[in-house]
């Protein structure tokens, strides 16, 4: 009898293998990776920007739940992102891996539930107060924060882990601007947050459902095993602590015409709405924001340092141009430079830091890859056929790698691709081509925030300080839904000398003075001062600067 059971059993395992061998042949994606998204992009080069593989062997699901068509094809993102928007929500499994923490915010919903919100969002954040509070909470951090524990660092020679600092301000910065308290996490000793640390918790038990069966970690969840507890406990710290921001907030904006001190937080906002929300719905909305605006900014800022470090002559570029700006709105005494931040008068001039921060964030998307869920049966512009309970992946760090989108040099970090020819305005390029801030109905709201706040973040810190990487730490990107580096960024703080800086600009603009003096008008004699030569009778200025 046991050879009787032991024989169908090996039967049974043998006509699986060649059921999974023969489905195998129709699918050209790769199997296993150590080096998750290079590993895609590379394929997605080899395949035409479209390749379809199975996560889920089992016979009848296999060409269905099991099915994962990856793309980056801009056509392919251009229909699922807008054409055929209603055919690929997030779906269930998103839904359910992120529920417990985001509820149905408008990170985490789809439907008539997100467009609710998406539309409700989208009135405050084209409003200009907003910004303006963006830039009053990024401000103040710079000043009283950032830039004094990375003076610190200089004074004291000791390296300083980039990425944890940009973290912790961003941090700071999204829960000022959503519910408009400080956490502090920047504070001197970067001491534990609990709010903070409660939320980090949370985050990382959600995404560590994505690793696990659907049916395991729910197994897991019912039985209070494993990750399943941290994430329960960290969700009841962060409810806990909103519920009473919610609560504060509520009695300070009934008196608020009493103090005069009005509130400008996107929490204020919606509970200034003439429709009533719920205590849940705002301490969603407030969850699904912060979700939203932190890792992204500091992950985009962490990579950018890198590349800067790597490439002097952005670098060079980039202080060029603040320089210059500051020239005309601060005068020619580098002391006053840095006594405030940037006013973002000032960041919207800086067109060439903003080209450098979208190029970062075209070779290291802050979300490399997302997914969609399949309703219907589709056929994708490129041909691909689509299968109802199917998943669909766009790879957003593949789309920014592509010969066919950027050319034979798109592996070179290369700013000027974003700029016009006389490099005097920023080209944004097509959306389903450059989809770091996705695309479509679903597109960043806080897309110009995350500007603002990443280029005065940039600009403080390469006008006071240049940085390099600490002898023999490794960069490597994490394997998670957002591009952490793994190991950190630690680097070391150095004073920055503006004098050469300086000077190249002063030179750059009397040699354009005495240009404009040139046309039907005699040169006073100080082009030669300043590098440039005057040639012929005709008064043509040539500058060699």
């Amino acid at each position: 009898m046991d050879v009787f059971w032991a024989s169908l059993f090996f039967m049974a395992i043998t006509a699986y293998l060649l059921w999974f061998t023969f489905i195998s042949r129709s699918l050209r994606g790769p199997r296993n990776s150590e080096r998750m998204h290079e590993w895609i992009a590379e394929n997605l080069r080899a395949c035409g920007g479209t390749y379809q593989t199975c996560i889920c062997a089992v016979p009848f699901l296999a060409r269905k739940q099991g099915l994962v068509t990856v793309t980056c094809d801009p056509k392919n993102l251009e229909h699922i992102l807008k054409t055929r928007f209603d055919n690929y929500p997030k779906g269930p499994t998103w839904q359910a891996v992120f529920h417990d923490l985001l509820g149905e915010g408008i990170f985490n919903s789809d439907g008539d539930t997100w467009l609710f919100q998406r539309k409700t969002a989208a009135l405050e954040f084209t409003t200009r107060t907003l910004r303006q509070a963006m830039a009053r909470w990024v401000s103040r951090a710079i000043k009283f924060r950032f830039c004094p524990i990375l003076r610190a660092a200089q004074l004291e020679a000791k390296p300083v882990d980039l990425q944890d600092l940009l973290l912790r301000i961003t941090f700071d910065n999204i829960c000022g601007l959503t519910f408009g308290m400080d956490p502090q996490t920047l504070a001197p000793g970067l001491s534990e947050n609990s709010f903070a640390a409660a939320f980090d918790r949370a985050t990382e038990a959600s995404l560590q459902r994505f690793i696990l069966p659907e049916v395991m970690w729910k197994l897991k969840k019912s039985f209070g095993l494993g990750m399943e507890v941290s994430l329960s406990r960290s969700i009841v710290h962060v409810e806990n602590y909103l519920s009473k921001v919610i609560n504060t907030r509520k009695v300070e904006l009934l008196s608020q015409q009493k103090d005069g001190n009005p509130h400008d937080d996107l929490l204020s906002r919606f509970m200034k709405k003439k429709e009533c929300y719920s205590d849940s719905f705002l301490l969603h909305v407030a969850l699904n924001f912060i979700l939203a605006g932190r890792d992204t900014s500091s992950v985009a800022l962490s990579w950018f340092f890198w590349l800067v470090t790597q490439n002097p002559t952005v670098e060079k570029k980039i202080l060029q141009e603040i320089c210059t700006v500051l020239m005309g709105t601060r005068g020619s005494d580098t002391s006053k430079w840095v006594d405030e931040p940037l006013e973002f008068e000032e960041l919207d001039r800086l067109i060439y830091l903003k080209a450098a921060l979208s190029e970062t964030l075209r070779l290291y998307p802050s979300v490399p890859e997302d997914s969609k869920h399949v309703v219907a049966d589709d056929i994708l512009p490129d041909g691909t056929f689509v299968p109802a309970g199917s998943s669909i992946t766009y790879s957003i760090y593949s789309s920014g790698r592509m010969k066919s989108t950027w050319g034979e040099d798109w592996p070179e970090f290369r700013p000027e691709r974003w700029l016009s020819a006389d490099c005097q305005r920023f080209i944004l390029h097509d959306q389903y081509k450059f989809v770091a801030f996705n695309a479509g109905p679903r597109i960043c709201l806080g897309k110009d925030l995350a500007y603002l706040q990443m280029k005065s973040i940039a600009a403080s810190v390469l006008l006071r300080h240049r940085l390099t990487v600490a002898s023999g730490h490794r960069v490597e990107q994490k394997m998670s839904l957002t591009l952490f580096m793994k190991y950190g960024l630690k680097v070391n703080v150095h004073e920055r000398d503006l004098t050469a800086v300086v000077d190249g600009v002063r030179n750059e603009r009397a040699s354009e003075v005495c240009g404009e003096e040139a046309v039907g008008v005699k040169c006073n004699g100080n082009c030669h001062a300043s590098g440039s030569v005057v040639v012929g009778g005709g008064g043509v200025l040539l500058g060699v600067t």
